[in-house]
């Protein structure tokens, strides 16, 4: 491959400057770095859905050789009382989890004690000695019932915003619409379950003062988790997370084992490691079941005329999980008169997580649906019916877009897909003995700009260091921020040196929302055109300067001089300059932030159009998504090779979502029964077949400073929606329950059974 020139950095499909670690395991994670005599931690969780615990028998527990402490409810130190102290930067409304609080049992799989062993062996079989007895009370588990008493939470969740007001008169419209349909679609709960477990090394250093390597999405988040909880200093509590086996918004939380490590290592006075269980990972974060009911009217050219989407979703009992679930229904598509509710539906669980495209992929898997169905109700191509039905402004907020090149995903997408090739009736496609379905879905997400800061420092010699304390999940920070500090300093991308994943870096907020490009990356920019302002006013100074009179604009850093952009020949030497000011380097931060004035007008998202192939063994119903092509409007591209993995993983985790991902819980024990990677299916390699990613021209400099728009997350928006509709192509039969296992295509292919029903 091509080596990146210094002209040409930005938008070179540079490979990770990390990867080489992660494939030869020298990339430290969590519970691998170094703590000397650092004693090993593992948890012992209930065995009850809901109810208290009556007894704890320790005995055996304890007389494990090895163990030096096991801590429950009974001897847990001190910790803050008030609930605002134990709230986390991304905290929901309600009362955040205490473990080893008291005697109650909140859901299945809750810590109730913890072990603390000088090997982890130890501590994992005394933990399996830990007896617990009992008082259990009937577990409500069981969505399709705890629906009934649904609410309206009354507190909103910071930064999710609640369903717009109604618009227009969306029952009457539909009263009259001259084709309808109504369906209910249900989502079954996924699990998050990244390569790596949660794990937390909190080395301590004495007088109160810690180290913690804790696998997390936001190091400055869980600094201040633990300052609150455990009345430190921040100055005295560093947090660092350089690597991430995976995330995708369950690490946007504290975990629990980085507070029982923390807990044990400052009663103790010695370093603890602790990392979760396989197991656990099923209690920690998971994407809540959520049932949908959609009514949609068109007039009889196919255009919208009215829209209702309610969604139930879960959410703990102790705290209200909230999602933007039914929103994208409103501004989708251009319909004047529409309808959106929201509520939740308590249930004895953990608190659901954030889980890639929190409430969109949900949404999308309902509205896209709907939105196919009425378009074979009306007769028209499904393609048609979304172009027909086009919008040019966000109707729930009556904003503009900065940018909407949607247009163009359907038709490049739909080009290098073949779809005007499709045969229009369900089940009119097939090969031998497979049913060939062919189906498609929009996809949108928020593209955000957040607060965020950055430092970017030039040394004698050339040397560059950018640093914020962002974080890399897998999505590519760590080579786009080198990447950007090239580009401002005229260097190559390898002589740049980048720091992240530390505490005690610029603030950043946790990474998520595919936000960081946008926000960190801007920041590290800003603060390399900080650092060539400072140049150039040093050069300014400099008897006989050739850059007199001019702005730092017109400027750029080439060559290791700065120089006039338009005439590389006009400038001075960077080493001159320092060397003039009696510098031996110059370091600059800068921050952005959205632009409240802008935002009075605009708003930003990022498109795709997905489509998808499938094939279907008739007599087996042994289902193939074959192809898959998505194309993405996200403004500028950093890199095109670490922004195609991004949509890469999206779209083979929305198959999963289709086809594939699904807690199983006993609802008469409250507990679930497939917490493990044996039977908790994931798309494996056989699985997976041709995707291919089309980036389509978009310029956007309203979206963010670097015209920069998310990727992490419109990866999945959609694709499950798609894969439902193509499967609904191939068979002739609507499945509007995820996943969409092999009973259910059975049942679709059996036509004679579908008669008799």
């Amino acid at each position: 491959m091509a080596h990146p020139t210094s002209g040409r950095v930005i938008g070179f499909p540079l490979p990770r400057i990390d990867g080489a670690k992660k494939v030869t395991g020298t990339a430290p994670y969590a519970v691998e770095h170094a703590a000397p005599d650092a004693l090993f931690g593992f948890v012992a969780t209930a065995t009850i859905n809901r109810g208290r615990i009556a007894a704890i028998d320790l005995a055996d527990a304890a007389a494990t050789p090895g163990v030096v402490k096991i801590y429950t409810h009974e001897n847990r130190p001190r910790t803050a009382w008030w609930d605002t102290s134990w709230k986390d930067e991304v905290a929901l409304p309600g009362h955040p989890f205490r473990p080893l609080e008291n005697d109650r049992v909140l859901f299945d799989g809750q810590p109730v004690a913890l072990v603390i062993a000088e090997t982890f062996e130890a501590a994992r079989d005394a933990a399996s000695l830990v007896r617990v007895r009992y008082e259990a009370e009937a577990p409500k588990t069981d969505l399709a019932t705890e629906r009934a008493n649904a609410y309206v939470p009354k507190e909103k969740r910071s930064g999710i915003a609640p369903p717009p007001a109604p618009r227009g008169d969306a029952d009457g419209a539909y009263a009259t619409a001259a084709h309808t349909i109504s369906a209910e679609y249900w989502l079954e709960g996924e699990y998050h379950n990244p390569m790596e477990l949660y794990g937390s090394t909190v080395i301590y250093e004495g007088e109160g003062r810690i180290t913690v390597y804790d696998k997390t999405q936001g190091s400055q988040n869980v600094q201040g988790y633990l300052c609150g909880i455990f009345e430190l200093k921040p100055e005295n509590v560093r947090v660092f997370n350089p690597f991430v086996g995976g995330a995708f918004g369950s690490g946007l939380r504290p975990g629990h084992q980085v507070f029982l490590a923390t807990l044990a290592a400052l009663d103790l006075k010695r370093s603890v490691k602790l990392e979760i269980s396989r197991q656990e990972m099923f209690y920690m974060r998971w994407r809540p079941a959520t049932v949908q009911t959609v009514q949609m009217g068109a007039d009889a050219d196919g255009r919208l005329v009215s829209i209702k989407h309610h969604a139930i979703e879960a959410t703990s009992t102790y705290e209200d999980y909230q999602e933007t679930v039914v929103n994208w229904s409103g501004l989708a598509y251009k319909c004047d008169n529409v309808t959106l509710s929201y509520e939740l539906a308590a249930l004895t669980v953990a608190t659901p997580g954030d889980m890639r495209a929190p409430g969109a992929a949900t949404g999308f898997v309902a509205l896209e649906c709907a939105i196919d169905e009425l378009a074979y109700e009306v007769g028209l191509d499904p393609l048609e019916m979304r172009v027909r039905n086009f919008v040019h402004v966000d109707q729930n907020e009556d904003l503009q877009f900065t940018s909407k090149a949607l247009h163009a995903c359907y038709r490049e997408g739909g080009k290098r897909f073949g779809w005007d090739r499709r045969s229009p009736a369900p089940r009119s496609m097939r090969d031998g003995q497979d049913l060939i379905g062919w189906g498609m879905a929009t996809g949108i997400w928020e593209a955000t700009l957040t607060n965020a800061a950055a430092k970017a420092r030039l040394e004698k010699g050339g040397k560059v260091t950018v640093s914020a304390a962002a974080s890399d999940i897998g999505t590519g920070t760590w080579t786009i921020l080198a990447q950007i500090g090239a580009d401002g300093f005229g260097i190559l991308p390898e002589d740049v040196t980048v720091k992240i994943g530390d505490s005690s870096l610029s603030k950043t907020s946790v990474e998520g929302g595919s936000w960081t490009a946008a926000s960190s990356g801007s920041a590290v920019q800003a603060a390399s055109t900080a650092v060539r302002a400072t140049l150039l006013k040093h050069a300014q100074a400099m008897p006989g300067t050739p850059l007199a009179d001019i702005g730092v604009e017109q400027t750029a850093i080439r060559d290791g001089r700065l120089v006039l952009d338009i005439n590389d020949q006009v400038g001075v030497a960077l080493d001159d300059i320092l060397d003039a000011a009696g510098l031996s380097f110059i370091e600059e931060e800068a921050k952005v932030a959205p632009d409240a004035a802008q935002a009075k007008k605009f708003v930003s998202y990022t498109h795709s159009g997905i489509f998808v192939e499938v094939r279907i063994d008739e007599e087996l119903g042994v289902l193939r998504v074959t192809r898959v092509v998505i194309a993405v409007a996200a403004g500028r591209i950093l890199n095109p090779k670490t922004a195609r993995s991004q949509v890469l993983g999206g779209v083979v985790m929305g198959i999963g979502m289709a086809l594939h991902e699904e807690g199983m819980t006993d609802h008469r024990l409250g507990r679930l029964m497939n917490h493990n990677l044996a039977e908790y299916h994931i798309p494996a390699h056989a699985d997976i077949h041709e995707i291919d990613v089309i980036f389509v021209e978009e310029h956007d400099q309203m979206a963010s400073p670097l015209g920069v728009k998310g990727l992490g997350e419109i990866g999945i928006v959609g694709v499950a929606s798609a894969v439902a509709n193509a499967i609904y192509h191939a068979t002739g039969t609507r499945i509007r329950h995820l996943p969409i296992t092999i009973d259910k295509i059975l049942d679709a292919t059996n036509p004679a059974k579908e008669a008799a029903e």
